[in-house]
């Protein structure tokens, strides 16, 4: 009994002292105005948190546009960049016109026909193509030494030319082309003596044609000779052949 007796007062006695400790409190509140609030403040508490940031506000309205500035100085050179893909292949042109024929060129191919040939008989029959059978050249085989005559096998220019060796009468030749006397050579022989006769003429041949040298006249002037140590000879060759024939 006496110990709720004793809880009981010590309740009260609590309860007074709260309510005046609570009346004092709200006396006691310092004037915010005076620089010095309260001798007895507590401690200062801790800042609080940082709050929201506030939304942002409406745009405003552009301004007036401004002048055009002053170009600035012109950059360096920048580097080669890397090359590229190859495009695709564009469509093919039309034909381009004609143009001009150009001159005809040199022929790629050499034209040869020569031929050097020697008297082997010493008195040649007059009247007949003279049969040189002594072959020097004769690499084409245009010369026939069974009938003394040149057949001509490429049309063109040729050069002729021959050299007798005149013994024991007079001698008079003739170049032939196609059974027609071309130039004529006489030489008059001198008793105990050996002369020369000779002559050489340019001539066109066709395709064809025959050359031949022979003794014009009768017996009296067959006087071509040859022996071992005198030659009578006769040769020709293709100058410029005619390339449009070909």
């Amino acid at each position: 009994m006496r110990g709720s007796a004793g809880f009981l007062l010590c309740s009260l006695l609590l309860l007074l002292v709260l309510h005046g400790t609570k009346v004092a409190a709200q006396d006691d509140q310092p004037d915010p105005k005076m620089s010095c609030a309260n001798w007895m403040g507590g401690a200062p508490g801790h800042p609080g948190h940082n709050g929201l940031p506030g939304r942002d506000g409406k745009d405003g309205k552009d301004g007036q546009k401004g002048d055009k500035g002053e170009p600035g100085l012109q950059g360096t050179k920048g580097d080669t960049g890397e090359k590229g893909a190859t495009g695709a292949e564009g469509p093919r042109g039309f034909p381009g016109h004609m143009g001009m024929k150009g001159q005809k060129g040199e022929s790629a191919y050499v034209y040869r026909s020569a031929f050097s040939v020697g008297l082997t008989e010493r008195v040649p029959h007059p009247n007949v193509p003279i049969r040189f059978t002594k072959i020097f050249y004769n690499e084409q085989n245009h010369y026939d030494a069974s009938t003394g005559k040149f057949l001509c096998s490429i049309p063109g220019t040729y050069f002729f030319a021959y050299h007798l060796t005149v013994y024991l009468t007079d001698v008079k030749v003739s170049l032939y082309k196609k059974d027609k006397a071309v130039i004529f050579t006489y030489d008059q022989f001198q008793n105990n003596n050996v002369d020369q006769a000779s002559g050489s003429v340019l001539l066109h041949l066709s395709t064809g044609d025959e050359v031949w040298l022979q003794v014009y006249g009768e017996g009296d002037n067959n006087g071509v000779y040859a022996d071992n140590i005198n030659d009578s000879t006769f040769m020709g060759f293709l100058l410029y052949p005619d390339t449009d024939d070909h």
